[in-house]
């Protein structure tokens, strides 16, 4: 490609070790709609003729029918010839048309085109990711309102801390996938500028309509500045943290359930098809699932680190430093995938509704409202706090739980307390005197679960933009 200026032929090891081939062939469908695009811009020029843009795009559309399969992107990662994705395209296309597939590159510079083909596909695995994200966030939904007024314990330090609808802790991680959606919306808003028409760093040389090629790829409108077009990666730091979150609410998610489908908490029974047994004890069933889940994430955010240190420090514009960035992105497919597993898993969980009730019934989950009961008849809550401290000291002593001490003995503690305690401290009364937005209390959850269903509903309506990728 650049055998006029170079006398010396490359050093054979280290043509080999520089090709990119080996792992930017997944960009194949990017490079092939991206330079579609360019012959469009071209034809506007009048660089191409109409019948000239024509056979360009249809040889275009013919090489990716060839490399459409698996099995025949491994010939493309193979290819003896190819230095990267675009000489690729550029060898198949000569081999169809002849000297017209040498045309195709009037006007652009391989520096554009990676810029292009990556904000493509990372378009594409940002939207797959979302719907992935849509379908656990469903998943959890579906199982909060199957929960209906089901309680469990909520921790605090790992240490039990007041009783809560299981809907309600269900809802706290579709809450995090909401969040984890809306940060690859933003990405996907950010990256969706085209760099086509940028040149190798100070813009086209030929008068390019550069709106052709952005609205025929589906961009907002073409990039702002060529130096930055060609030596911006931002974007993939931004989808690689993006996902870093993802993995860390996934963690989050694998270890309460690896906890809860232990024999000590028995809350939750692993489905079998997400599970495997032990080659030594018959009894052993291990929430394998659970446990990837759980490593995923130091994999991601591995990614993401690696882009930071690529990036850090480069100079503008281009610099063969980035080619480094494209398979930290690569190594993060499997995100869209592990996404749909676990909904399927979350989905097929089974919840203990009885053990979860009886441990949200014992261990004093009802001190707060019982300090809240006493605020209620003017005691300072500090003075309230001290006072059910002290009772509940005592009822340990005597092991009982608060709703079952006498009146006489919760009056030695305060004459506020009345016959009106038990109804206070009541499990019923405990979920809904947190009567807030955002709070446990049975109406409450009723309406963040009408709430979340149309929140996800608009998630799922809202299609990615796969245009060209």
């Amino acid at each position: 490609m650049w055998s006029g200026r170079f006398r010396e032929p490359l050093d054979k090891e280290f043509e080999a070790w520089q090709r990119s081939i080996v792992f930017d062939w997944r960009l194949l469908n990017a490079e092939i709609a991206a330079s579609k695009a360019h012959a469009s811009a071209l034809f506007a020029a009048g660089v191409l003729t109409e019948a000239e843009t024509a056979q360009l795009r249809g040889a275009l559309d013919s090489i990716g029918v060839e490399f459409a399969s698996d099995a025949d992107k491994t010939r493309v990662r193979d290819h003896e010839l190819a230095e990267d994705i675009h000489h690729f395209v550029e060898i198949k296309l000569i081999e169809r048309v002849g000297a017209l597939g040498r045309k195709l590159h009037t006007g652009r510079s391989r520096n554009e085109q990676i810029a292009t083909d990556l904000r493509l596909y990372v378009r594409k695995q940002a939207g797959l990711a979302i719907d992935g994200l849509a379908a656990w966030a469903t998943a959890l939904h579906d199982q909060a309102r199957l929960a209906g007024e089901a309680v469990m314990p909520s921790y605090t330090h790992l240490q039990r801390a007041e009783p809560v609808l299981v809907a309600h802790w269900l809802l706290a991680y579709v809450e995090m996938v909401l969040r984890d959606a809306g940060r690859l919306r933003d990405c996907m808003a950010r990256l969706n500028y085209c760099p086509l028409g940028s040149g190798a760093v100070a813009g086209a040389t030929l008068a390019l309509d550069r709106d052709i090629a952005a609205r025929e790829l589906g961009f907002t409108a073409p990039t702002a500045n060529s130096m930055d077009a060609t030596s911006d990666r931002d974007f993939i730091l931004e989808y690689l943290q993006a996902l870093t979150f993802v993995g860390l609410h996934l963690s989050r998610f694998a270890e309460e359930i690896t906890l809860f489908s232990t024999a000590e908490f028995g809350f939750v029974q692993l489905p079998e098809a997400f599970s495997t047994g032990s080659s030594a004890m018959p009894q052993k069933k291990n929430p394998d699932l659970a446990e990837l889940l759980r490593a995923k994430v130091g994999c991601i955010h591995a990614a993401a680190e690696a882009v930071t240190l690529q990036l850090k420090g480069l100079p503008l514009a281009y610099n063969k430093d980035m080619q480094e960035t494209q398979e930290p992105a690569f190594q993060v497919e499997f995100v869209p995938a592990m996404l749909t597993l676990v909904a399927r898993f979350t989905s097929a969980l089974q919840l203990n509704r009885q053990r979860m009730s009886d441990a949200a019934q014992s261990g004093y989950l009802n001190a707060m409202a019982a300090a809240t009961y006493l605020v209620h008849k003017g005691v300072p809550f500090r003075t309230a706090h001290e006072k059910i401290g002290n009772a509940v000291r005592f009822a340990l002593e005597k092991g009982v739980e608060l709703g079952e001490l006498t009146l006489d003995e919760l009056r030695s503690f305060g004459a506020e307390f009345g016959a009106d305690f038990y109804a206070a401290v009541a499990l019923s009364a405990t979920l809904d005197c947190h009567d807030v937005t955002g709070g446990t209390a049975r109406g409450r959850v009723r309406q963040a679960l009408d709430h979340a269903t149309r929140r996800i509903a608009a998630l799922t309506a809202q299609e990615a933009v796969h245009a060209g990728a």
